[in-house]
């Protein structure tokens, strides 16, 4: 009896056994959970912070950006929107603007989004203690450089709460480009009331507070993060998607596999499957505003002198890199701002710029052999390419080895070095020629061309240029567009020309979307938006 017993236990454990089997595998067949629209993707890795002023990277703004939202949004067409502003006016001078909040504008706790909340998140921005990477972006605000530098107060700050609802921002001078720039996730308000009570309100789901399409349900810490629709959204009947669960999966081929085998709704291309995958149907490949590139340290031998840059820049051929190297039919960079900028008479800033510079080796031998009878070198002193120590870096700086090696019998050594001490080593001017990558924080030529003035901390190749100086200060302060766009064509023509730094290719965003994946809008700034995507049966 006892051998009987066990079993029909077994088997009773078995027909229990399957029956869960098969409700779970109804669930997963509809791709989602218990008939919700869930979708399911890969944030790469843990967002460095979900305090949007310490935030200021693109695994924290994928994040922000679905959970909150600023004054202005940028629509399905990139171009700023009116968001939790309905409204707003502009003082003749263009100096002041008065911000509209909507009524109905809430926060996920049902607190209403007021003015404060954007005086008070703006200021915690700028504040020199905040320590924020992003401050730099809001010195067009009258006093808000002189209070991140030390020097100011939070009272002189162009940022006023008229009453509730109506807030009013004074700038230095007439900035056309302001609208955008407060679109990026370091301008998103911050709840006042729930800052003060607890300031480490970003850190965990049950105490974060959101204003945008989703609310944070869940989040564990480097693994995963679920968001659900926030229904106190004041626009959620646009809002299609019911949940969107992030894993935090670093490595691409993973991130591909769970693609494949249906755990996964959107995944790029591993490098090593470029080829194979790259043509298929379900690829969407949208442009980026940024670009690889490389940096001369013009403090250090031999990239003291502007003719040895250039015969660097010129013996590397951008062209076979992206066609045999990266493979993501990204486009080759021959200028350092990016393409689809329009200036005032809706030219593309890329094409009415030119190419500034060109794949040439026989005028790159020239250059060089001018550039040393200069300098006085019979032979070039030792040049180290140092690259941040992952897979892509390592690749293309082989590549690039091999090209001025080519080009020109230069021998050229190359220097891994940890990613976490790689940054801090370039700003401090230690690597003599270097890898780099520039994404815009808001969609405008001058916040590309501005990280070369002498003061810039994103400068880091130690070049300095009154002229061009002068040129970025003037475009910041010029009302007239088309003025002030020409302004900018002659600044990139000077930085090109001196070249301390050469382009390689501008980035493009390439992802594999699931079959009933829709209405995923990415912007070229880099902002994932959701607010319009669906998952259709």
């Amino acid at each position: 009896m006892k051998k009987w017993g066990m079993l029909l236990l077994a088997m009773l454990m078995l027909v229990l056994a399957a029956c869960t089997a098969n409700e779970e595998a109804g669930n997963e067949s509809e791709g989602d959970s218990g008939g919700e629209k869930v979708l399911r993707m890969n944030n790469g890795t843990e967002p460095t912070s979900l305090d949007p002023s310490i935030g200021f990277d693109a695994p924290s703004w994928n994040i922000l950006n679905n959970l909150m939202e600023g004054l202005t949004r940028l629509g399905e067409d990139h171009q700023p929107k009116e968001a939790i502003a309905e409204s707003w006016d502009i003082s003749e001078d263009g100096l002041t603007y008065t911000f509209h909040i909507r009524e109905d504008a809430n926060w996920s706790n049902g607190d209403p989004v007021t003015a404060e909340d954007f005086v008070y998140g703006w200021t915690y921005m700028l504040d020199p203690d905040t320590a924020s990477s992003a401050a730099f972006l809001g010195y067009f605000i009258e006093g808000a450089e002189d209070f991140n530098s030390g020097s100011g107060d939070a009272e002189s700050l162009g940022l006023n709460a008229v009453d509730e609802k109506t807030f009013e921002v004074t700038l230095n001078a007439p900035t056309g480009s302001f609208l955008n720039i407060i679109s990026n996730p370091s301008f998103f308000p911050v709840n006042a009331k729930v800052a003060e009570e607890n300031p480490s309100w970003f850190a965990e789901a049950d105490s974060f507070v959101s204003n945008g399409p989703f609310m944070l349900e869940s989040w564990k810490h480097d693994s995963e993060l679920v968001m659900a629709k926030n229904e106190e959204y004041w626009d959620k009947d646009t809002v299609k998607l019911d949940k969107v669960h992030w894993a935090m999966v670093s490595n691409i081929s993973t991130e591909y596999q769970m693609f494949e085998s249906g755990d996964m709704d959107i995944s790029e291309i591993p490098a090593e499957s470029a080829e194979e995958l790259i043509d298929g149907d379900n690829v969407n490949i949208d442009d980026q505003a940024g670009l690889a590139f490389y940096r001369f340290n013009v403090n250090e031998e031999p990239f003291q002198n502007q003719k040895i840059r250039k015969a660097i820049a010129m013996s590397v051929n951008q062209q076979e890199i992206v066609e045999f190297v990266t493979k993501m039919e990204e486009k080759p960079a021959y200028g350092f701002v990016a393409p689809g900028f329009e200036d005032a008479e809706g030219n593309d800033f890329r094409e009415t710029n030119g190419d500034l510079i060109e794949y040439n080796p026989e005028e790159a031998k020239k250059l060089l052999e001018e550039g040393m009878e200069e300098e006085g070198y019979d032979e070039l002193p030792e040049i180290t390419l140092s690259y941040s120590n992952t897979e892509s870096n390592r690749v293309r700086a082989e590549s690039i080895q091999q090209m001025i090696n080519q080009s020109l019998d230069i021998d050229i050594k190359l220097s891994s070095v940890e990613a976490t001490v790689f940054l801090d080593e370039q700003r401090g001017l230690k690597h003599q020629f270097s890898t780099s990558s520039f994404l815009h924080d808001y969609a405008d030529p001058i916040n590309a061309l501005e990280s070369f003035t002498t003061d810039s901390t994103m400068n880091r190749t130690g070049w300095s240029n009154a002229e061009y100086d002068q040129l970025i200060a003037q475009a910041k302060e010029e009302a007239d567009e088309k003025a002030r766009f020409d302004l900018l064509y002659e600044a990139e023509k000077i930085l090109m020309d001196e070249m301390p730094i050469f382009p390689l290719y501008f980035y493009n965003q390439v992802y594999l979307y699931a079959d009933d994946v829709q209405n995923i809008v990415r912007h070229p700034v880099g902002y994932v938006e959701l607010k319009w995507a669906d998952k259709t049966e």
